[in-house]
């Protein structure tokens, strides 16, 4: 949080004015029991009837309610980004060295595959304009296949509404993350990707390979690597996996309590306030998340016809989604994760360091500028 602090404070805890005495507070403590009991609940409720991906969708759907409700959640500090170490070793394992050569093969599907994720979500940025009456600039980084947080600093830079764009972006990853896992059930087949290896949860190295992935995301958040909380990890799994030091299996347990601290964070990204003030443009994100998942559907068509993936594992690759999210979904469903890993690292690293060269040429398409700062 970025609040200022209302009155005089300590020096010492001026930078955080309200973060360690709160933290005391028993009704801070009891809000977060009470905010992931009712995630847990959720998830084990969606379990109960069958939903896939219970146990990231069913906090989400309820902890989206709850917050569009006004409901003031709790979140564990660090919850998100723990979840992602989990979910980020479990998937580095499963690439091995067959793996990985496996995967060179697909390197201009994942080049072509990105250049097209590119194309629609600048396609996007000229429907979602009118539809929302925002300008160019708001236009383009709402759409764009970024994080959430990269584009909305760049928009604000340029003269854009960064509340507008992170609706947006929160929109499409929930409206992502919400249908892609029913999609993928009703239009494809049964994931049957195995686990990274056929051993047991050894809890001795399952403690070492997640300290060891906690290590490496610390040492890589310092760098201009996006979401290094995962990406750091996946790093450390195939560290491991291809070297062949060890080989665990993440248990199950840490995984859907991964799911749960992923499902809960996105629910409460729901703000009702900001909904509310920007009701036009929530509308306009519905939308343009649906023209997306389209065109992620049709990609996938093409994508699985020139490489023989299957049809789920392409969907996913393309869809225009946070990485975090759709490693879950196929690491979940047993689909091929690495795959869909390679796909979005590959995306991501393109679109971070080509944004501002493709916001140029839509500029130029539409006929606009905001000046020399571009």
């Amino acid at each position: 949080m970025d609040d200022k602090p209302r009155s005089a404070a300590p020096v010492k805890t001026a930078k955080h004015p309200d973060a360690a005495g709160r933290h005391r507070q028993p009704r801070w403590w009891l809000t977060l029991a009470l905010t992931y009991v009712t995630a847990a609940v959720a998830g084990f409720a969606a379990k109960a009837v069958n939903m896939p991906l219970p146990f990231m969708l069913g906090p989400f759907f309820v902890m989206a309610a709850l917050s569009i409700f006004g409901f003031r959640s709790v979140l564990v500090p660090m919850g998100r980004e723990l979840g992602q170490v989990a979910i980020g070793v479990a998937v580095g394992m499963r690439f091995t060295p067959a793996v990985l050569a496996a995967m060179t093969g697909l390197l201009p599907a994942m080049v072509l595959g990105t250049i097209y994720v590119v194309i629609f979500t600048m396609a996007a940025a000229f429907l979602f304009k009118p539809l929302a009456k925002v300008d160019d600039v708001t236009a383009f980084f709402a759409t764009a296949a970024g994080g959430v947080a990269d584009m909305a600093t760049v928009a604000k830079d340029y003269g854009g509404a960064a509340g507008s764009v992170a609706v947006v972006h929160a929109m499409r990853v929930s409206g992502v993350v919400a249908l892609v896992p029913f999609l993928v059930v009703f239009f494809g087949e049964p994931g049957n990707a195995p686990d990274s290896a056929a051993v047991g949860s050894h809890w001795l190295l399952v403690i070492v390979s997640l300290a060891l992935g906690y290590l490496m995301a610390r040492l890589l958040k310092p760098t201009p690597l996006p979401n290094p909380w995962l990406v750091g990890p996946i790093f450390m799994g195939i560290i491991i996996g291809v070297l062949g030091l060890y080989a665990v299996k993440i248990p199950p347990l840490l995984i859907n309590i991964a799911q749960i601290m992923l499902g809960t964070w996105l629910g409460c990204q729901f703000k009702r306030d900001l909904l509310a003030a920007l009701p036009r443009v929530t509308f306009a994100a519905l939308v343009i998340s649906l023209f997306m998942i389209g065109c992620a559907a049709a990609g996938a068509v093409v994508l699985t016809l020139a490489t023989g993936l299957p049809y789920p594992t392409s969907f996913l690759s393309l869809a225009p989604a946070a990485v975090t999210e759709m490693v879950v979904t196929a690491q979940v469903m047993h689909l091929e994760a690495e795959v869909v890993t390679a796909f979005h690292v590959m995306r991501i690293a393109v679109v971070s360091s080509t944004v501002l060269i493709v916001f140029k040429f839509y500029l130029r398409l539409r006929g606009g500028s905001i000046g020399p700062g571009v």
